[in-house]
This record gives structure tokens, C-alpha cells and sequence, in this order.
């Protein structure tokens, strides 16, 4: 089996050295980049199997490269740990709530390190292996991925393409809130011209069409202030 291929991306070149001299030690493979859109050149023609990723980088952001990572479906589900100096919890909030998998403080310990990647690395590969499903079903509401068909009480709805993926989304997800930028970013991508009001419109659609009462929605409910989310299943 070939080595795991771990893309470190930072500005500081001695803390690149420290971390990928560790993580050759330990049988890794490694690439580097010091600016985010190096590091981004070797997201797409690399495919390594996880990055870790600084925040503060020259040209593209760490934010941006990891958002980046999240919106293109060739890498989307690439493992990406932050590796930062900032340790403010809206830093950290930011980072995970746009995709980041861990989150680590500099000054840190590489042992850690090298451990969080093994851990992120583990949960990945569970994840790969585990069987896709083939449904979703949660109080009458029947999704069926395969097919691309919902039904609710055994009646089928009629949902257009991207009302469908705008609910396997939020239902592949359930109990997390979703702001409508997020939900732009993941159901819209870089589609020019949409506006944020364009998500309410969907989801009034999506409601309408599965909803009991839409006017007392059980599947897609709003979190004021916040965005959407899909009931907790409980």
C-alpha cells in the first residue's frame, strides 16, 4: 500500500521542515506549499489524502482554500486539519463551520499533531467504508437516493432537481443549522448572480411540496436569525 500523502501547507518554511521530517519518520509521504494558491495547485493535482492547512497564508486565505476544498466536488471530502496562531474561538468556529475537520493552536506539539492526523485520517476511512444508503425515511417522509424519489404517507411528490438536493442535503444532516451563504455555497456553488432570498424561495417550494402543514413545518424548520436545518431525529 503506497504511503498517505499529506499536503502541509504554511509560510513559515522551518515549521513546514519540522512537520514533514516527523511525518516522513513516521512513513508519510508530503507535499508542501507555502501560499494558498500553491497549496491549492496541489489540492487538485496531487489528490493528497489530507492537509494541513494554516490559516494566516500569503494570496488565498487558509479560510478561502479550505472553502474552496468544501465547493469543488472532485475534492470536497478532503480531510483538512487547521494549523494556526490564532487561538480565538470564533477563529475556530469559522474554520470547522466551513469544513475543517480539527483544529490545531500553534505553539503545538508534533506528536499531537502527527495523532490528530492518524485520528482524522481513521474517521475518513471509516467513513469511506461504510455502506452507502440507499434510503432516508423519518416520520412518513421516505427519500430514496438511488432514484431520486420522495415520498410522504406512501404518496410520491413531484421536486425539482435542485429542491431534491436542497432536502438530501439538510436531511443527510440533521439537527445542524445552516446559514443561507452555507446553503448557497453547497447546493449553488459558483453559479453567478443567486442572492441569499433564492434559498427561502427553495425551501418555501420544498416545504410545500412535503410538509403536512407548511405552515407548521416537521422536516425543514427555520432557526431564527440563523438559517435552516432539518429536525432533530428524535
Amino acid at each position: 500500500m503506497p504511503p498517505k500523502k499529506i499536503l502541509v501547507v504554511d509560510d513559515e518554511k522551518d515549521i513546514v521542515d519540522l512537520i514533514a521530517f516527523n511525518l516522513e519518520q513516521e512513513g508519510f509521504s508530503v507535499i508542501r506549499a507555502g501560499d494558498g494558491q500553491t497549496a491549492w495547485e496541489a489540492v487538485k493535482a496531487e489528490k493528497p489524502d489530507l492537509v494541513v492547512l494554516d490559516l494566516m497564508i500569503p494570496g488565498i486565505s487558509g479560510l478561502e482554500v479550505c472553502r474552496m476544498i468544501r465547493r469543488d466536488a472532485g475534492v470536497q471530502g478532503l480531510p483538512v486539519i487547521m494549523l494556526t496562531a490564532k487561538s480565538d474561538p470564533v477563529d475556530k468556529i469559522l474554520g470547522l463551520e466551513l469544513g475543517a475537520d480539527d483544529y490545531i493552536t500553534k505553539p503545538f506539539s508534533v506528536r499531537e499533531l502527527i495523532a490528530r492526523i492518524r485520528a482524522v485520517l481513521r474517521r475518513f476511512q471509516k467513513g469511506q467504508a461504510a455502506d452507502v444508503p440507499e434510503g432516508f425515511t423519518f416520520r412518513g417522509l421516505h427519500i430514496d437516493f438511488p432514484s431520486c424519489t420522495v415520498a410522504v404517507n406512501g404518496q410520491m411528490v413531484d421536486l425539482s432537481a435542485r429542491e431534491f438536493k436542497l432536502l438530501k442535503f439538510l436531511a443527510g444532516r440533521p439537527g445542524r443549522v445552516y446559514s443561507r451563504d452555507q446553503l448557497l455555497d453547497q447546493i449553488w456553488g459558483d453559479e453567478a448572480f443567486v442572492e441569499p432570498r433564492t434559498v427561502d424561495v427553495h425551501v418555501s417550494r420544498l416545504r410545500a411540496a412535503i410538509e403536512p402543514d407548511r405552515e407548521n413545518p416537521i422536516y425543514i424548520l427555520t432557526v431564527r436569525g440563523l438559517g435552516y436545518k432539518f429536525a432533530d431525529l428524535r
